[in-house]
């Protein structure tokens, strides 16, 4: 079953995020140059021998400082929609368990904050919290826990009526026992394929933020930084804007591979659908 599903797409899926995994932990290592040194005399140098994809208005390799922004983009969206996995599957549980006015609150609580769009509810934390790189990870976690619930809460409803659920019930078993023992291990799965599929979100709503001036700040980097500057210089030096963005786009394209693979491997019948706004 497994093998049948490790086609052409999903081998070329697994070796971009393996290739972007190893890039963002040994970035400073397989960086030709070092991202951070200026030479002005070499700003906006076309790609070379010497700077295979170009250099930036800074006369800085602009090869390495994707390299460097790779780190910070991936850490990020990885990051953030773990925590918000964590606590939204937890929240979800809870909420489908136990019901009553507990359920309500915590509802109203996941309508509210899904009633924004995730980029501009991002945006007013950012606002709140100031901008950087810790606010930013905030900020993506808060936009994503919602969708964490209502998948948990959802897969809690249907479990909590199951024959193995009852039995424990009817054994004396505790409601903390039945949701950590019974429930929480049968919402692992639609919410690794979730995650797995909204960590490309999370990279582009990061992307969206920097490239607003309001994540990461130079001279570090992030993709969406880079190819905020890179617009700006489009018409004399696209390789600085086209390069970044193709290493996002290979990276959405390599998460969503893999989380299809995963959502027709756990989930044959496609019950776990995205909820997104």
């Amino acid at each position: 079953m497994i093998r049948s599903h490790l086609n052409f797409i999903t081998i070329a899926g697994i070796l971009i995020l393996t290739v972007m995994g190893l890039v963002a932990i040994f970035g400073p290592v397989i960086a030709p140059q070092d991202p951070y040194e200026q030479n002005l005399s070499n700003r906006f140098q076309p790609p070379s021998l010497s700077h295979w994809w170009g250099t930036d208005r800074y006369g800085r390799d602009t090869l390495s400082r994707v390299i460097l922004g790779t780190r910070y983009s991936i850490i990020t969206g990885f990051v953030s929609v773990a925590m918000s996995a964590v606590i939204g599957v937890m929240l979800g549980i809870i909420s489908g368990y136990k019901g009553g006015i507990l359920d309500t609150v915590i509802m109203i609580f996941t309508d509210i904050l899904m009633s924004f769009p995730a980029l501009v509810l991002g945006i007013i934390v950012i606002v709140s919290l100031g901008s950087g790189a810790f606010q930013v990870i905030v900020a993506i976690t808060i936009a994503f826990i919602p969708r964490f619930i209502r998948v948990a809460r959802g897969t809690t409803l249907s479990l909590k009526e199951q024959e193995f659920v009852l039995a424990a019930k009817a054994l004396g078993a505790s409601n903390f026992r039945i949701m950590i023992i019974h429930i929480l291990p049968n919402n692992i799965s639609p919410a690794v394929i979730m995650a797995t599929l909204w960590i490309g979100s999370a990279i582009i709503i990061e992307s969206g933020l920097s490239f607003l001036g309001l994540g990461i700040q130079p001279p570090k980097a992030s993709w969406g930084l880079l190819i905020k500057y890179g617009v700006e210089n489009l018409m004399w030096a696209p390789w600085n804007a086209i390069f970044p963005g193709l290493a996002i786009s290979l990276t959405i394209i390599g998460l969503n591979v893999i989380g299809d693979t995963f959502r027709d491997l756990w989930d044959p019948r496609n019950e776990y659908k995205t909820v997104s706004r």
